[in-house]
């Protein structure tokens, strides 16, 4: 069975939105080499809406960065319901019904690893559903201050278990979770 994973960059006080805003001098070698692995056993993209029309715009025109040159040609599923079934960017598709279903199925499907680039909601929505196999969280150390956290005050309690925690040259604390089996 394939897993799905998300992979969020996030600032002390728990801020996910914008990371440019908080990222741009703690980025170090050792992020980029996971990005790299990360990227080179994933073949399969999930994306919400909003994350698919900032991205959509954003990485077609920047086919020279190395993010790029992975995004771009990458199968997309993108889960929305107001977007039309016309997706302009290369490879990108609408999920058709339920989600959490679209999933499953993707999950059982031959291939390779199932990402969740941004898309807080749907990373929300999976993990709370039980569907999101490891959650990375890359904690930069600095505070954003203001901005979207990944959690909200209303979600349910869940316990996670920690795979895996490093911290980078620049401070940057990179810890894997998955859902905790009692």
């Amino acid at each position: 069975m394939r897993t799905v994973t998300a992979g969020l960059f996030t600032s002390v006080d728990g801020v996910v939105q914008d990371p440019f805003r908080f990222q741009y001098d703690s980025f170090d070698d050792e992020l980029g080499a996971g990005m790299t692995t990360f990227m080179s056993c994933t073949d399969t993209v999930l994306l919400g809406r909003n994350s698919y029309a900032e991205w959509s715009e954003w990485w077609p025109a920047h086919p020279e960065d190395p993010f790029g040159q992975w995004i771009n040609p990458i199968e997309k599923h993108v889960a929305s319901t107001t977007l039309g079934d016309d997706l302009t960017w290369q490879n990108s598709t609408r999920i058709q019904g339920d989600v959490h279903d679209f999933v499953r199925q993707l999950k059982e499907q031959e291939g390779g690893s199932i990402a969740v680039c941004g898309s807080v909601t749907l990373v929300r929505s999976l993990l709370f559903a039980g569907l999101l196999d490891e959650l990375q969280l890359m904690v930069h150390p600095a505070i954003a201050g203001s901005g979207r956290k990944l959690f909200e005050p209303t979600d349910p309690a869940t316990r996670l278990r920690l795979v895996e925690s490093t911290v980078t040259s620049r401070g940057n604390v990179v810890s894997t979770y998955a859902p905790r089996v009692d």
